[in-house]
C-alpha cells in the first residue's frame, strides 16, 4: 500500500519541489505550501460538485463511442470540473495570503494546488488499477502528472498577471481559467481517443507525450518570465501574452 501511494505521489512532488526551488527572489513558507497542496486535494471533492450534475444533465455520456462523446467527456467531465475546482481553491488560498507578493507565487501556489489535485488523484488510479499498478504510475508520470503540471502554471501565470499587471493583460482574469481548461480539453480529448479506436492507442501515446513536452517547455518560459520580472522589481516590464 505505502510503495503505491509512493509512486502516486513522488512524481508530482517532485514537479512541485522543482517549481519551489525556481522562486529565487523570495521562498513561500512551508506551510503555506502544504497548505495549497492539501487545498489541491480538496479540489478533487470540489470538481464532483460540477462534474455530477454536468452527468445527470447530460453534458456528457457514461461511455465513449464517437468523437464527439470524447470531446464532450474531455471537456465537462474532467477539464471544466477540474480546472474550475483549482481555481476556486486557489482563490480561497491566495485571498488573505500575506506571501502573495510577487508574480512568482501565483504560479507556485498554482502548481501546489495542481499537484495536491494529480497525487490524490494518481492515488485513486493506482489503487484501481490492480496489479497493474507500477506501468500505471509510470506511465502517469510521464502524463498525466506533467499535464496537471502545465495547466497549473497557465493558471498561476495568468493569475499573477490578473493581479499585478491587469492594466497591461485585461484579459487575463478569462485567461486564468480558460486556457488551462482548453488545455486541460485537449489533452483528455486526444487521450480518449484511444476509447474510439484502439488502434489509434500508439499514435495518442506519442500526441500525448509530445503536448505534455510542450506543456513543460511553455511552463518553464513563462516561469522564467515572472521571475525575471520579481527579481528585477521592476512593475513597468514588458509581458508580452503570445499563447
Amino acid at each position: 500500500m505505502l510503495r503505491v501511494i509512493a509512486l502516486a505521489v513522488l512524481p508530482a512532488l517532485i514537479l512541485l519541489m522543482y517549481v519551489v526551488q525556481q522562486d529565487k527572489a523570495q521562498r513561500e513558507p512551508g506551510r503555506w505550501l502544504v497548505k495549497g497542496f492539501l487545498y489541491g486535494c480538496l479540489s478533487v471533492f470540489v470538481s464532483f460538485l460540477f462534474s455530477v450534475p454536468a452527468m445527470t444533465f447530460g453534458l456528457f455520456p457514461d461511455s465513449i463511442q464517437t468523437v464527439e462523446d470524447a470531446l464532450r467527456t474531455a471537456f465537462f467531465g474532467a477539464a471544466i470540473p477540474e480546472e474550475t475546482a483549482k481555481l476556486i481553491c486557489l482563490m480561497l488560498l491566495l485571498r488573505k495570503n500575506p506571501h502573495f507578493d510577487e508574480r512568482m507565487d501565483g504560479i507556485v501556489y498554482a502548481v501546489c494546488i495542481g499537484m495536491g489535485f494529480a497525487a490524490f488523484e494518481n492515488i485513486e488510479y493506482l489503487f484501481a488499477s490492480g496489479s497493474d499498478w507500477v506501468t500505471t504510475g509510470i506511465g502517469r508520470s510521464l502524463t498525466a502528472i506533467p499535464g496537471h503540471f502545465g495547466f497549473a502554471v497557465i493558471m498561476g501565470y495568468y493569475f499573477s498577471l490578473g493581479h499585478f499587471d491587469a492594466y497591461k493583460a485585461p484579459g487575463a482574469k478569462l485567461k486564468m481559467w480558460l486556457y488551462p481548461v482548453l488545455a486541460h480539453g485537449a489533452y483528455d480529448t486526444v487521450a480518449m481517443l484511444s476509447e474510439v479506436d484502439e488502434g489509434l492507442g500508439g499514435v495518442v501515446t506519442i500526441a500525448i507525450l509530445l503536448f505534455c513536452f510542450w506543456m513543460v517547455k511553455w511552463a518553464r518560459s513563462r516561469m522564467k518570465r515572472h521571475l525575471d520580472a520579481d527579481l528585477a522589481d521592476s512593475p513597468s516590464g514588458t509581458f508580452i501574452d503570445e499563447l
